[in-house]
């Protein structure tokens, strides 16, 4: 009897494209993995509507999604629109009761509104807005993970983390978080699955556990 193949699709953190990804290596007579990439949100669309629109991308029935940071808000939106077989989020957060307290008070102060996202094209910047790391080196290494530098974008892309309105985590999202992360501590992270050591971008430099242990929470009931 053959195999039945699980669809997976992967989701970026905020500017980065699908290259996070590009050492997720899991067996392919069990998995077929396909990549989303952010689009330019329209004029005012809120996360919902965007959220719709990304998973019209979509193609195979009761996929599991999985994303990254502010991917992992987005796949948590877009499974309100399509029946999915499960939802792994990596270095996010499941609702605001999760962010951290200076993003709680960038929503009421609006602070965020000032952030210099007009400077995106510094990669050293973006890096520190998308991964919460300051860069001394591989600067070039990030310049190929970090290519949605949209003003607009960035912009949209952080009110929406600040401004999310999902209070209530949903129980069947399955979280996996890092101890040392820098964007979403972990000390505000309930119900999670702890990477010692993890940090936000542990999808790229921990993918050795992630090839390890993808498939066992996969596939587990």
């Amino acid at each position: 009897m053959a195999t039945q193949i699980t669809h997976i699709y992967f989701m970026p953190g905020m500017a980065a494209n699908s290259l996070i990804f590009e050492r997720i290596k899991l067996p392919e007579d069990s998995f077929e993995l396909h990549y989303l990439e952010w689009k330019i949100p329209n004029k005012n669309e809120s996360i919902e509507s965007y959220a719709k629109r990304m998973a019209a991308d979509i193609a195979h029935e009761n996929p599991v999604l999985i994303g990254v940071s502010f991917g992992g808000i987005l796949v948590q939106e877009m499974a309100k629109f399509i029946s999915v077989k499960k939802i792994i989020i990596i270095s996010s957060v499941k609702c605001n009761k999760e962010l951290p307290r200076r993003m709680v008070f960038a929503k009421y102060t609006k602070a965020h509104k000032l952030l210099p996202t007009g400077m995106i094209n510094n990669i050293e910047l973006l890096a520190k807005y998308a991964f919460g790391v300051s860069l001394s080196k591989r600067l070039h290494l990030y310049e190929k993970y970090l290519s949605v530098r949209d003003k607009y974008y960035i912009d949209w892309a952080v009110d929406n983390i600040v401004n999310w309105r999902q209070v209530t985590p949903n129980n069947n999202v399955i979280h996996i978080h890092g101890d040392k992360d820098a964007v979403f501590p972990s000390v505000y992270i309930k119900n999670c699955i702890t990477i010692e050591g993890g940090t936000h971008i542990m999808i790229i430099n921990r993918y050795k556990w992630f090839n390890e242990n993808l498939p066992r929470i996969i596939l587990e009931n």
